[in-house]
């Protein structure tokens, strides 16, 4: 279905996303999910008194208190008692997903103001041991199992996510130069405003300097060996790599294959909320709207996913001024830029989550919140 005219995002806050055992190691995600909450709320002057339903996308689960994220979100950012709390797990999609479920509510008049969001701390994921609750037999040898591990493996066919992008790699006939190019480009992308007519790279004003990303991040305070300090940038981007530095890395998953620990997305922590709002809402309260919905498509793979969401807005990939799609592997990000033909020059244009990082619950929400502030 298209979502009905009247859908707009009031707001879009998200964390600076930390690294794997990084300076939000300590930070769970459920207090991540807070501190973006707040901000999201803060920022587009909704009073918490006014949210309808809190919505949040989170997959590991990595917390104690991770089960009721979206309960305890709410909660904490002064939501009323009685407001419905939903949870949901799309995987890398839950925080595109907290926002379509949104957006159906409000479509559906069950709701005039959502709160959605996404959140992760995959450095929190703890060790797991199976099958011990009643007890062991004598001499059975029970292993720790690394839970982010086994939760980043596709178990049903016991194979890990990345030779999904080794397989898009053969099919597309990427090859691991393509992948460390475009690894380069997307982590001076966030150094750098760049557009990418062809490699090298030109570029044209410092990212951070410019204020990319001002609009988007919410200052966190975290541990300093004196006390706190503000942490106001990502920590994961590392614009210092070189394309000689990343040829030297050795292949992850498949012998001659193309993912490396450079080309991937980054293993992180972070979070991201938007408000949702409906248009007799925004009038009511004299809110002021970045963004409107126009249309979302649900699908297994992102190429379909985006050719039918633009076929129910009745536009294409030629009307649209900016375009963001996730990046897990290089390759996997290349195989979608070559089906779709996407312009390198629209795409991603201040990098994307191989420098950024990719807390998965959190992705979808911090593309939409990029997006809307990029395109403003």
């Amino acid at each position: 279905m298209c979502v009905c005219v009247g859908v707009f995002i009031v707001s879009a806050k998200r964390t600076p996303f930390g690294t794997y055992g990084g300076v939000l190691k300590d930070h769970s995600a459920t207090d991540l999910a807070e501190h973006a909450a707040k901000a999201a709320l803060a920022a587009g002057n909704v009073a918490p008194e006014l949210v309808n339903s809190v919505i949040v996308g989170n997959v590991m689960q990595s917390s104690a208190d991770a089960p009721y994220i979206s309960r305890y979100m709410g909660l904490r950012c002064g939501v009323p008692v009685p407001v419905p709390a939903l949870t949901v797990n799309r995987l890398c999609g839950s925080g595109f997903q907290s926002i379509i479920n949104g957006a159906q509510e409000i479509c559906l008049k069950e709701s005039e103001v959502v709160l959605c969001g996404g959140s992760e701390s995959m450095s929190q994921e703890p060790y797991a041991v199976r099958n011990i609750r009643f007890g062991t037999k004598f001499g059975v040898d029970l292993k720790l199992e690394d839970t982010l591990w086994a939760g980043l493996t596709d178990l049903n066919i016991k194979l890990p996510m990345g030779i999904t992008a080794e397989n898009l790699a053969e099919k597309y006939q990427i090859s691991r130069e393509d992948c460390d190019q475009y690894t380069y480009q997307t982590q001076q992308s966030h150094l750098l405003h760049v557009i990418p007519m062809s490699y090298p790279c030109h570029y044209t004003n410092l990212s951070h300097e410019a204020g990319y990303y001002n609009a988007e991040i919410a200052p966190i305070d975290v541990k300093a060996k004196k006390g706190k300090v503000s942490m106001t940038s990502d920590e994961h981007p590392r614009p210092q790599t070189t394309l000689e530095q990343m040829a030297k890395l050795p292949n992850v998953f498949k012998k001659g294959g193309t993912v490396t620990a450079a080309n991937a997305s980054g293993v992180s922590d972070g979070a991201a909320a938007v408000v949702l709002a409906s248009e007799d809402t925004l009038k009511a309260h004299k809110l002021t709207p970045l963004a409107r919905i126009v249309a979302y498509h649900t699908s297994g793979c992102p190429v379909p996913a985006i050719t039918e969401a633009l076929k129910k807005a009745g536009l294409s990939l030629k009307d649209m001024d900016l375009v963001e799609v996730n990046e897990a592997f290089a390759s996997q990000y290349l195989a979608v830029a070559k089906a779709l033909g996407l312009d390198p020059a629209k795409t991603n244009v201040n990098g994307g989550a191989i420098a950024i990082g990719h807390p998965l619950g959190a992705s979808g929400t911090r593309i939409t919140a990029h997006l809307v502030h990029e395109l403003r």
